[in-house]
C-alpha cells in the first residue's frame, strides 16, 4: 500500500518552503559547475583560465560560507554536513597557496541538486480547471472519526488546481444547506496537494458540534471561494459512541408487538425480541422532568413515562428479551414545533409527521432526542435497546409520516436528512446499536394516486441520496402484510402479487423479491454487506377464522426462516386492538381483548421448537401444500 504523504501547515511548512527555495538555487549553481567542468574537460579552456583559478574560485566559494558564520562553519543543505576549515585541503604551489573544496562536500552538492530536481519533477501538474469539473475537481474519499474527538476529511485529485494561492479550504455546511454560504469562513486550510488531508474537533455534543454537518472543500477564485468537491457527511459515529450495546444471543428469530399489561406471558410465548412504540407527546415536556442539554439548548422529558419505559425494558431484558423501539414523532405543533417540518405542522390528522432536518432547531432537537434515548438505553442501567426504527411506514405520507405531497424526491431527500441526524446521534451513543426505518408492503402499487408513495421508490432515492453523502449502515424494517390487509390467506393468486422486482406488492408469498432486491450491489452497507433486514410487522386476522389465522402465521414463519435474509420477526401484536377491530375489522393478536387463547397462540409459542411439526401440520391441507 503506497504511504500517504504527510502534509505540514504553519511554521514547519514555512521553513521546509526556504529550504525548497535555497536548495533549487544551490542544486542550480552546482549543476552549472558540473556541466562547465565536463565542457572544460572535453573542449579545453582558454590559457588564460588556469587550473589554479578554477580551483581558487571555488575554494573562495567554499570559504565565503564559512567566514558568514560565527563559528567558522557553514551546513550544507543536502547532506547536513558541516562545512569547516578542516574540509578545506590547502596545497602551496610555487609560493602561492591554492585551496580545494573537499570531494566529499562537492559529491553531496551534486547529489542534492539531483534529489531536488527529482522532487520537482514528481510533483503533481498544476491543472487549469473548468466549468464542467470544477466541483468535483477533487473528492473526498472519507470523513471520519479518530481518536473519539478528532474529524480527519480526507481529499484527493488529479493534479492540483490553478487558483488565487496555494490553499485547499474545509468548509462547514448544514445538513439543510446546498452550498457554501456567502458568509463562510473556512475551518481550516492547507497546502493544495493531489492527496491529503484536513483535521479538526469533533466537538460532540456541544454548539459546535460536527456530528451532523457536510464538510466541503473549495480553492480561493477570483477572490471568491469555490467548492471543488461533493460534500460528504462523517460515516462512522460510533467511533465516539461510550456504549456497545449490540444485543443479547438469540436462538430464534421470533418477536411481538407485547401487551404491556401482560407481559408476564412472553416467557410462556419464548420471544426474543419485542418492539415497543415512543411516541414523542408521551416523553417530551417543555419544562421540568429529567433536564438533557445537547448541541448548547436544555431540552426536557416527562420523568414518570421515562421510567416506565425504564421499568418496561429492564423487565423485558431480563426475560432474555431485546427491543426494538420505534421513534414516532406526534410531539405537539404548538409546544415543539422545531421538531416537524415547517410545511407538516399543519393541515393534517394524520397520527404523525415528518421529522424537521430543515433548520438549525430541528436538527438540534431530533439529534437531542435521538442522543438522549440511545444513552439511557445502551447500558446505563435503565435497560437495553438494540434496535432503533425511525418512523413508521414512511412511504405512507398520508397517513404515518405526514407532510403535504410533493414530488417523491423531495419527500424522501426531507427523511433521508432526518434519518441521518438519528442514526448519528444514536450511534454516537451507542456504537453497536442498529438503527432502520420502514416501509410497507405496497411496493410498485402506484400509489401517487392515492397521496402517497411507492415504497421502492422511496427505497431507492433514500438509498441514492445517503450513498452520495457519504454511506452508513441503516437497516431495513418492512412491513409485508397482505393485501389488502384482511386477505389472510396470502398464497392464493392475486393481480397485487407476482415474483419480479415489479410486483405491485411484497407479501410473505413473494418476500424473496424484496431480499434478493437488498442483495444488489448499490444496497448493501459500507462492508458489502446485505443490509439488517427485519419484519417489525406482520399480521393475520382471525376475522377470517381462528385456524385460518394460525395457518398464514405457520406458513409465513416457515418461508421467512427459509429465506435467511431476515434478522427478527415482530408479530402484531399480542392482544387485540380495539381501535383496529372497530376502524379496520382486523383482530391481528394471539389473543382476544378479554385474553382468551386464539389457535395461533400455541402455533406461536411452539414453531421455533422441536414440537413445531406437531403444532404446524393442520395448516398443511388449508395452505394446500406441505411447507
Amino acid at each position: 500500500m503506497t504511504k500517504k504523504k504527510k502534509m505540514h501547515t504553519g511554521a514547519k511548512a514555512r521553513k521546509n518552503r526556504r529550504l525548497v527555495i535555497l536548495s533549487s538555487i544551490v542544486a542550480g549553481l552546482a549543476t552549472v559547475f558540473v556541466i562547465g567542468s565536463i565542457i572544460y574537460v572535453i573542449f579545453g579552456m582558454d590559457d588564460g583560465f588556469s587550473e589554479k583559478a578554477a580551483h581558487t574560485e571555488m575554494s573562495e566559494t567554499g570559504l565565503a560560507a564559512l567566514d558568514s558564520s560565527q563559528d567558522g562553519s557553514a551546513i550544507d543543505p543536502f547532506s547536513g554536513m558541516a562545512i569547516t576549515a578542516a574540509s578545506v585541503e590547502k596545497i602551496d604551489t610555487k609560493n602561492e597557496e591554492t585551496e580545494y573544496i573537499n570531494q566529499d562536500i562537492v559529491d553531496a552538492i551534486v547529489a542534492g541538486g539531483k534529489t531536488v530536481s527529482k522532487a520537482l519533477s514528481g510533483r503533481p501538474a498544476t491543472v487549469e480547471m473548468t466549468d464542467e469539473n470544477r466541483s468535483t475537481f477533487a473528492s473526498i474519499d472519507s470523513c471520519l472519526i479518530e481518536n473519539s474527538s478528532k474529524v480527519t476529511v480526507a481529499v484527493t485529485s488529479d493534479g492540483i488546481p490553478k487558483s488565487d494561492d496555494k490553499y485547499y479550504y474545509l468548509f462547514e455546511e448544514k445538513i439543510y444547506e446546498d452550498s457554501i454560504g456567502e458568509d463562510a469562513e473556512p475551518l481550516s486550510k492547507i497546502y493544495k496537494g493531489d492527496d491529503t488531508s484536513f483535521t479538526i474537533n469533533l466537538n460532540k455534543g456541544d454548539s459546535s458540534s460536527k456530528l451532523f454537518s457536510k464538510f466541503s472543500v473549495a480553492v480561493k477564485l477570483d477572490g471568491e471561494y469555490v467548492s471543488i468537491a461533493h460534500p460528504k457527511f462523517i460515516t462512522n459515529p460510533e467511533a465516539c459512541a461510550g456504549y456497545s450495546y449490540g444485543g443479547m444471543s438469540h436462538k430464534s428469530i421470533k418477536g411481538i408487538l407485547p401487551d404491556p399489561l401482560r407481559i408476564g406471558e412472553l416467557s410462556d410465548l419464548g420471544v426474543s425480541y419485542c418492539t415497543y412504540n415512543i411516541p414523542l407527546s408521551h416523553i417530551l415536556s417543555t419544562s421540568g422532568g429529567i433536564a438533557y442539554t445537547y448541541g448548547g439548548v436544555t431540552y426536557h422529558f416527562k420523568q414518570g413515562a421515562i421510567e416506565t419505559y425504564d421499568y418496561l425494558f429492564k423487565r423485558l431484558n431480563g426475560m432474555g428479551i431485546d427491543v426494538a423501539a420505534i421513534v414516532l414523532n406526534d410531539a405537539s405543533t404548538s409546544a415543539f414545533p422545531e421538531i416537524t417540518h415547517p410545511d407538516a405542522r399543519h393541515g393534517s390528522t394524520a397520527p404523525y409527521y415528518m421529522f424537521n432536518a430543515v433548520n438549525d432547531g430541528g436538527v438540534k432537537a431530533c439529534a437531542a432526542i435521538g442522543s438522549f434515548l440511545a444513552n439511557r438505553y445502551s447500558g446505563s442501567g435503565h435497560g437495553n435497546v438494540s434496535m432503533w426504527i425511525i418512523a413508521n411506514e414512511v412511504n405512507a405520507r398520508r397517513e404515518y409520516n405526514y407532510m403535504p405531497f410533493v414530488d417523491v424526491n423531495t419527500y424522501s431527500n426531507a427523511f433521508a436528512d432526518a434519518f441521518r441526524v438519528f442514526y448519528n446521534a444514536i450511534k454516537s451513543q451507542n456504537s453497536a446499536a442498529k438503527v432502520y426505518w420502514s416501509i410497507d408492503q405496497r411496493w410498485t402499487y402506484n400509489t401517487q394516486k392515492t397521496g402517497d408513495y411507492d415504497a421502492k421508490d422511496v427505497l431507492d432515492i433514500f438509498t441514492a441520496t445517503i450513498s452520495e453523502y457519504g454511506n452508513i449502515d441503516w437497516g431495513l424494517a418492512a412491513h409485508p402484510y397482505s393485501f389488502p390487509n384482511e386477505n389472510t390467506p396470502f398464497w392464493k393468486p392475486t393481480k397485487y402479487t407476482n415474483h419480479t422486482v415489479s410486483t405491485p406488492v411484497i407479501s410473505m408469498d413473494n418476500l424473496e423479491v424484496l431480499t434478493n432486491y437488498m442483495q444488489r450491489d448499490e444496497m448493501r452497507d459500507t462492508s458489502g454487506n446485505v443490509r439488517s433486514i427485519i419484519l417489525s410487522e406482520i399480521g393475520y386476522s382471525s376475522t377470517s377464522g381462528e385456524t385460518m389465522q394460525a395457518a398464514a402465521f405457520a406458513y409465513a414463519y416457515t418461508k421467512m426462516e427459509k429465506n435467511g435474509y431476515i434478522d427478527a420477526l415482530m408479530f402484531s401484536r399480542q392482544t387485540d386492538a380495539s381501535d383496529e377491530i372497530a376502524a379496520l375489522g382486523l383482530a391481528l393478536g394471539l389473543q382476544t381483548t378479554g385474553g382468551h387463547h386464539k389457535y395461533i397462540y400455541n402455533v406461536f409459542k411452539y414453531i421455533d421448537t422441536d414440537k413445531r411439526n406437531e403444532v404446524v401440520s393442520f395448516a398443511y391441507d388449508i395452505v394446500g401444500t406441505k411447507f
